[in-house]
């Protein structure tokens, strides 16, 4: 029980969460049909319940998306139904065909609907970047459209002084970004990996996750205008300045003063959200299925999500089994080590083949991030055998013609049962930039509904079904000199 304590004194430092906090899964026990017709408790991840917030909801309010096209079919229908509010918060907006016909949904809508508004969290670097960018796409909206379309720019505080002026877009980018995928209609949130841009609309495969639950999706709205206190507001004149409530520009002044700010706002919030939804949850008696939504903002000190993903590893119990996906296999140090150490559950790894990742062919340094993380992969495979623990780690790799995998998560077994009883999803990569750089939301969603149990383990199996197992490949695949010497030293930027 040592990892437990540990766990729940670092949260407390992290968010400054009180230790007393009473659980609403302790209060309302969990348990899950096996596949043999008995019963099997959840009450190993009832910490879930000391560190973040619960919404409780029925099974079916859930609906799982499995393709790109139907992810961008997704955003485009609820776009056209929405009546009170829109809420997108991405990497980025593309500037191909399918992006401009959903700017031009977003018009429809807020054209047909005066009581709607569309609220857009993007992040600065990768959002203004090139002549025709995600703002530029934007702007006739606001212009258009007055108060009810907002526009706000994360900008990184770690991108200012003389590396603001020289360094160039796309390196400017490696200091840290708004990573959240969060697309929220009215009372409707889907949760995913996936940028709003073509190949995320075509051949580019992620996760999508759709909740209808209006407390969740109000969670998530306040989330991200708390996060735009601290952005750059965009205003009718395409200019970027402080926004109405903001206290610091992230590139002027003391770094340490905007920190402090973003993460009080940030801590403020989640213990506020934290006691409301305890509260909601004891007068919920029909749920089936129970999200926490994380976060982690490592920039700004704020390490939720990573804590929580690290306790999921180290407390899976002996009998269960684990699935791990990621786009990009940079696992850091400390959940290689989990994984390795602590971790009892069988475990399977989902990584993207050399030919299914985005950077395959790029000019220039990025074309050498393939064969670096294949060389992360081989070390973390190499130190398994010298631990005798590669018998309960397997790697697979997903290769399918014409197309590039960003999918990323994971799914848990418990002892005895063939279906998923839990998954995280969202936008982080359980990697280096992922903890310290990027901010980053998912959920881990916990049910004991057998329908959604067996959805869970389709998603899954879809996406193995592209995959063929990969040690002896990560093993014998050669690995350029250049990329061997720089990839400890660029690891925590890619």
């Amino acid at each position: 029980m040592w990892h437990l304590r540990r766990f729940f004194t670092q949260f407390a430092e992290e968010l400054t969460a009180p230790n007393d906090l009473i659980s609403c899964l302790q209060q309302t026990p969990l348990k899950i049909q096996n596949s043999f017709g008995g019963t099997i408790g959840l009450e190993s991840l009832a910490w879930l319940n000391n560190v973040a917030p619960c919404f409780p909801l029925r099974g079916e309010k859930i609906q799982i998306i499995h393709e790109p096209h139907h992810f961008y079919e997704t955003l485009v229908q609820r776009s056209a139904l929405a009546r009170e509010r829109i809420v997108l918060a991405s990497l980025y907006l593309g500037t191909g065909h399918l992006e401009t016909a959903f700017v031009q949904t977003l018009r429809s809508s807020l054209q047909q609907q005066s009581s709607l508004h569309v609220n857009v969290l993007l992040d600065f670097t990768r959002g203004t970047r090139g002549d025709v960018n995600s703002k530029t796409m934007l702007l006739p909206l606001l212009r258009d459209f007055g108060e009810q379309m907002r526009l706000s720019l994360y900008h990184t505080p770690d991108l200012r002084g003389i590396t603001k002026r020289l360094a160039p877009p796309r390196w400017n980018e490696l200091l840290g970004l708004q990573h959240m995928k969060v697309y929220l209609f009215d009372d409707a949130v889907l949760i995913s990996g996936a940028n709003l841009s073509n190949d995320y609309f075509t051949n580019r495969q992620d996760r999508y996750i759709l909740i209808e639950d209006k407390p969740l999706a109000d969670f998530y709205a306040q989330l991200i205008a708390r996060v735009q206190e601290f952005s750059l507001a965009v205003n009718q004149n395409a200019q970027e300045q402080l926004h109405k409530d903001g206290k610091y520009l992230p590139y002027e002044g003391a770094k340490e003063d905007f920190v402090a700010h973003a993460k009080q706002r940030i801590t403020d919030f989640m213990q506020n959200i934290y006691i409301q939804q305890q509260k909601a949850a004891e007068k919920q008696k029909d749920a089936d299925t129970w999200v926490f939504p994380l976060v982690e903002m490592g920039q700004i000190g704020i390490h939720h999500d990573s804590l929580v993903t690290k306790n999921l590893l180290s407390s899976a119990i002996e009998g269960s089994r684990m699935k791990l996906a990621s786009g990009y296999f940079n696992l850091t140090q400390e959940y290689m080590n989990t994984l390795a150490d602590n971790c009892l559950a069988q475990c399977s790894i989902l990584m993207a083949h050399p030919n299914a990742n985005g950077f395959q062919g790029a000019s220039g340094p990025a074309g050498g991030i393939p064969a670096a993380y294949t060389l992360i992969a081989r070390h973390f495979y190499e130190n398994l055998v010298r631990l005798k623990q590669n018998h309960r780690i397997n790697f697979f790799e997903y290769e399918k013609d014409g197309w590039t995998y960003h999918a990323k998560g994971l799914w848990y077994y418990l002892p005895g049962s063939t279906l998923p009883n839990v998954t995280l999803i969202g936008s982080s990569n359980f990697g280096e930039r992922s903890v310290h750089r990027d901010l980053e939301t998912q959920i881990c969603l916990v049910t004991n509904n057998n329908e959604l149990c067996k959805r869970l383990e389709d998603e899954t199996d879809r996406l193995f079904s592209s995959s063929s197992i990969a040690e002896k490949e990560i093993v014998s695949r050669p690995v350029p000199h250049w990329v061997q010497a720089v990839v400890r030293i660029f690891r925590k930027f890619f």
